[in-house]
């Protein structure tokens, strides 16, 4: 049976290599649109942040605000006080930026794996420059629909938080915490992984973008499609070309702004790819962040229609 599926595989890979050698140019110009994205909107957003945070994590800030916080995320999502770290630099920074801190706590030993998972679930807040700044003022030009977007998409992620709080409980029997802190790095060895670490997460982001971009190519070639179908798929595919996209096409805004509240909270095949990619070799599940984001887009899009 894992012969058949193997040899399956194989062939869905021959496949859509031929279809790239047949619409080469297309593929081009859809790895280039993937490169502007990474470079105009992904890099510049966060790699500051991946870079601060893993210094902040090395120094034992999470440790502070995990002593400050640790009443809020008890009471809001009985979760440990170090998981606000996670929380706040995922609403500052966007995905899939909380799945690259949950690891890095969890190989800490700060946060088990039930933890781990749990936060997966709710932390998925996309830049809120990029909603507001990218999609409000860019795409639709129109500040107040990047208000609605970022006020549905967050709140939704919080009620998650809430809905899920007496689930994936803390065992609190965390490892290797003893070794972490007998054995401290120097400064200068912190900041040279932190910027090799956080540059290689950011090529791998900018991968999985290409990756996605080049499947709806494909797919566009070979299937024929309405403009609102082939924007659709796009967005459940690759979330910034999707939402580019919708905004376009000539439909009715408020069905423009449900179609992007469930690209940015679904996220789209290329955020949880990154995301499977960063809590691979752990035993963080991935299997109940992407349920998490098939009840955020519903809960996403009921808000948005309370909010307008």
């Amino acid at each position: 049976m894992k012969e058949i599926k193997k040899i399956i595989l194989i062939l869905i890979l021959l496949l859509f290599l031929l279809q790239i050698l047949i619409y080469s140019s297309d593929v081009i110009k859809s790895v280039r649109f993937a490169f502007d994205i990474w470079k105009n909107n992904v890099f510049p957003s966060l790699f500051p942040f991946f870079v601060l945070s893993e210094i902040l994590i090395k120094l034992g800030f999470v440790e502070i605000t995990g002593k400050l916080f640790k009443p809020v995320m008890k009471i809001l999502f009985k979760t440990s006080g170090e998981s606000a770290f996670i929380f706040i630099m995922s609403i500052i920074s966007g995905n899939p930026g909380n799945a690259k801190y949950t690891r890095e706590l969890y190989d800490q030993g700060l946060i088990d794996k039930n933890e781990a998972s749990k936060m997966l679930m709710f932390t998925h807040f996309c830049n809120p420059l990029f909603i507001l700044g990218t999609i409000g003022m860019t795409f639709f030009t129109d500040y107040k629909v990047g208000v609605t977007l970022l006020l549905s998409h967050y709140l939704g992620n919080i009620v998650i938080g809430i809905c899920i709080r007496n689930k994936f409980k803390s065992s609190r029997i965390l490892r290797d915490t003893k070794k972490r802190i007998s054995t401290p790095e120097n400064i200068g060895t912190i900041i040279t992984n932190s910027l090799f670490n956080s540059i290689n997460t950011l090529l791998l982001i900018l991968g999985a973008i290409s990756i996605c971009l080049v499947l709806t190519t494909v797919i566009s070639k070979n299937f024929e499609f309405t403009p609102l179908v082939q924007n659709v798929i796009n967005g459940l595919v690759e979330m910034t070309q999707g939402v580019k996209y919708v905004s376009l096409i000539n439909i009715d805004i408020k069905l423009k702004e449900i179609l992007c509240v469930i690209f940015l909270s679904f996220g789209g095949l290329s955020i949880h790819l990154q995301v499977i990619s960063m809590i691979a070799g752990s035993e963080i599940k991935y299997w109940p962040f992407l349920i998490a984001r098939i009840f955020h887009a519903v809960i996403s899009v009921i808000i948005l229609l309370l909010i307008i």
